[in-house]
């Protein structure tokens, strides 16, 4: 599960916050601001993307904060904000250049992305970061969801609007494409997460 749970901010706050006050806005801005922009950097891997998701976030969190009834943390209903526009982003750069998300791994160049790996490699062992890199867009962020922040394949077929068939598979294709790259990390004496190893699908 990532930070933003674990975040707190006085009701006051966002009572003001709901109100207008644009004191109260900027507090929860420095409070979320990092995890919202780690967040989409973990989805679009390019700095630039995540900037623009960050302020469309936060455009969006001022816009709908009066509508939080405080049901639920104020960390997790931003982050679903932030991780609903990273998807959004994905979506529309998929469909620009006409393709859907199903396309994801078939575009997916093993030798480009082995390149990459043997760069982050230090005596075969690579870090989860770049074994995550080494994923297709689509797969990696359903790794990051399920597997990270928490989400059910329930959930995050709700997100992507695909199937939690779908979300499964693509989870699980990951799995394949991940293990031989932490087996490698595992037997240089480096601790991983063994989820990973077990391709355990189920939520």
């Amino acid at each position: 599960m990532s930070k933003f749970v674990d975040i707190q901010i006085d009701p006051g706050i966002v009572k003001r916050a709901a109100r207008g006050d644009v004191r109260a806005h900027e507090i929860i801005y420095r409070a979320f601001g990092t995890p919202v922009y780690s967040i989409c950097l973990r989805f679009t891997r390019v700095p630039a993307h995540a900037e623009d998701l960050l302020q469309e976030t936060f455009i969006e969190i001022i816009r709908s904060i009066g509508n939080f009834r405080g049901d639920a943390p104020l960390g997790a209903w931003i982050r679903r904000i932030a991780v609903s526009k990273s998807l959004m982003f994905l979506r529309s750069a998929w469909h620009s250049r006409g393709q859907s998300l199903d396309d994801d791994w078939e575009e997916f160049m093993p030798g480009k992305a082995d390149g990459a790996a043997r760069q982050s490699t230090t005596e075969n062992a690579i870090d989860l970061d770049a074994a995550l890199a080494s994923l297709p867009a689509v797969s990696r962020t359903v790794v990051w969801l399920h597997d990270v922040e928490g989400y059910t394949h329930k959930e995050i077929a709700e997100l992507m609007g695909k199937t939690e068939s779908f979300s499964k598979s693509q989870l699980s294709r990951a799995y394949l494409r991940l293990r031989p790259l932490l087996d490698a990390e595992a037997d240089s004496a480096v601790p991983t997460t063994a989820k990973y190893d077990s391709c355990n699908a189920t939520n």
